[in-house]
C-alpha cells in the first residue's frame, strides 16, 4: 500500500491502545477469568431484549429525532426529578447519545478551545485527557488522596486559573470506587461561585452506591446544576454495554452548543433501542434495585477473599473492587496484572494506567459485575497468592 506522502503529526502522540482492550484480549487469549473490563458476564433482562426485538420487528428502524425520541427524553427527565428534584425540559435540555463516552467527548468539544484548561482528578478514567487534548486544551490534574481517594478542595482552588474552562467530575468514580458527598459538591459550588467554569459530570454508576449511602448528583446542587452537563449510561444501568446508549442533561444554553456538535457527528442514536428503553424505564425497580444487587456481589467477592494477602480498599460505588497487593509482590501493577492473567488465569486492571506517572501504592482493580460462579472461581485463585 502506498504511504501518505507527507509525515503525519498525531493529535494524540502519547495515546496507545486502551488498557481495557489489552487486558480483555489477553484474558481471551489465555482463557482467563476476566475481572478486568467493566461489563457483566450475565445477560440483560429478557423483558428488555423482548422490547428491543419488538421495535425492530415493528419497523422502528429509521432515523429518530436528532436529540432522541421524546418518550425517552421525558422518561429521563421524570427520573431526574424523582431522584434529585431536578427540573429538565425534555425538548431543550435532554439529549440521547450513543454512549456516555461520546457525551463527554461532545461536551468537551463544544466548549474547550485551544489554550483552555480542564481540571481532571487523578487517577482519571482514560477517555477524559484525550478528549481535552484532541480539542487543543490542556489537562490540569489534581490527585486524589490514597487510600480513600478523597479530594483536597484547596488543591482544586489552587488549580483554577483564568484559563480554566471546564472541570470533569466522576462519581461514583472509576477506577477508585469512591463517591462524592453532598459536602464535596457544595464545597465545589462555593469555589466556582464567581467563575464561568463548566462542569461535565460523569455519573454513569449513579445507581451503584452502597452501604446506605446516596448518590449525590450535581443536578441537585445550586451553583452546580446551572453550569453542568450530567452524563449517564443505559449500558451500565441495564447490563447492555454493547448497545452503546447514554444521555446528557444540561441547561438549555449549554445544550444548544452540545447539539451543534452532536448533529454533525453521530447525529442520532439507535432508534429501536430508544423505544425499548422508553418503555422499560417505566419499571423503576429495574434501576432502584441495583444497589442491593451489586452490593451483594461485592460482598460475595470479598468473602471469597477472606484470608488472602490482598488488602481490600473501600468500594463505595461502581462495580469495581480495588485490592492493594503490597504484601504479595513488589512488581509494578502492570507486570503483575499480566502475570496473573497468563500464569494464574485471572485478569484485572492495573490502576497505575490512570495516572500520568505510576504512584507508589500498588493496586489492581477487579470487576465484580460477574456471575457468582465466576466471582467464586476468581476469588479462590486470588486467595492462594
Amino acid at each position: 500500500m502506498q504511504t501518505y506522502p507527507r509525515p503525519i503529526t498525531s493529535k494524540l502522540p502519547n495515546v496507545g491502545t486502551t488498557i481495557f482492550t489489552i487486558m480483555s484480549k489477553l484474558a481471551a487469549d489465555c482463557n482467563a477469568i476476566n475481572l478486568s473490563q467493566g461489563y457483566p458476564d450475565f445477560d440483560c433482562a429478557p423483558e428488555l431484549r423482548a422490547l428491543f426485538c419488538h421495535y425492530i420487528n415493528a419497523g422502528y428502524n429509521q432515523y429518530p429525532p436528532m436529540a432522541g425520541i421524546m418518550g425517552l427524553r421525558e422518561a429521563i427527565a421524570e427520573k431526574m426529578h424523582a431522584l434529585y428534584g431536578a427540573q429538565y425540559d425534555p425538548e431543550h435540555e435532554v439529549t440521547v447519545t450513543p454512549g456516555a463516552t461520546y457525551a463527554i467527548f461532545t461536551a468537551v468539544s463544544a466548549f474547550v478551545s485551544p489554550g483552555d484548561e480542564v481540571i481532571l482528578f487523578e487517577p482519571a478514567y482514560d477517555c477524559y485527557g484525550p478528549a481535552v487534548e484532541v480539542n487543543g486544551g490542556r489537562a490540569v490534574y489534581v490527585q486524589m488522596r490514597y487510600p480513600d481517594y478523597s479530594i483536597d478542595w484547596e488543591e482544586v482552588r489552587a488549580a483554577i486559573t483564568p484559563k480554566t474552562r471546564m472541570i470533569i467530575l466522576n462519581s461514583p468514580n472509576n477506577p477508585t470506587a469512591s463517591v462524592f458527598s453532598g459536602e464535596d459538591l457544595r464545597t465545589l459550588a462555593t469555589l466556582l461561585r464567581d467563575t464561568d467554569i463548566i462542569i461535565a459530570s460523569d455519573e454513569v454508576y449513579e445507581h451503584l452506591v452502597y452501604d446506605g449511602h446516596k448518590h449525590q448528583s450535581v443536578a441537585s446542587i445550586p451553583g452546580l446544576a446551572e453550569r453542568s452537563f450530567v452524563v449517564n449510561s443505559f449500558g451500565k444501568t441495564y447490563a447492555v454495554t454493547g448497545w452503546k446508549m447514554g444521555y446528557a442533561l444540561a441547561p438549555r444554553n449549554l445544550m444548544v452548543e452540545f447539539r451543534k456538535v452532536h448533529q454533525f457527528n453521530a447525529f442520532v442514536s439507535n432508534s429501536p433501542v430508544q423505544y425499548a428503553f422508553a418503555d422499560y424505564m417505566k419499571n423503576k425497580d429495574a434501576y432502584l434495585s441495583l444497589a442491593a444487587f451489586y452490593q451483594r456481589k461485592r460482598d460475595f467477592f470479598l468473602r471469597g477473599l477472606d484470608g488472602s494477602r490482598f488488602k481490600p480498599l473501600p468500594s463505595r460505588g461502581t462495580f469495581f473492587q480495588n485490592l492493594a497487593y503490597d504484601a504479595i509482590s513488589d512488581e509494578r501493577d502492570t507486570d503483575l496484572a499480566i502475570r496473573l492473567t497468563r500464569e494464574k488465569g485471572v485478569a484485572s486492571i492495573p490502576v497505575s494506567v490512570f495516572y500520568r506517572e505510576p504512584p507508589a501504592h500498588k493496586v489492581l482493580r477487579f470487576c465484580f459485575a460477574k456471575s457468582d460462579e465466576t466471582l467464586a472461581r476468581g476469588a479462590e485463585i486470588l486467595r492462594k497468592l
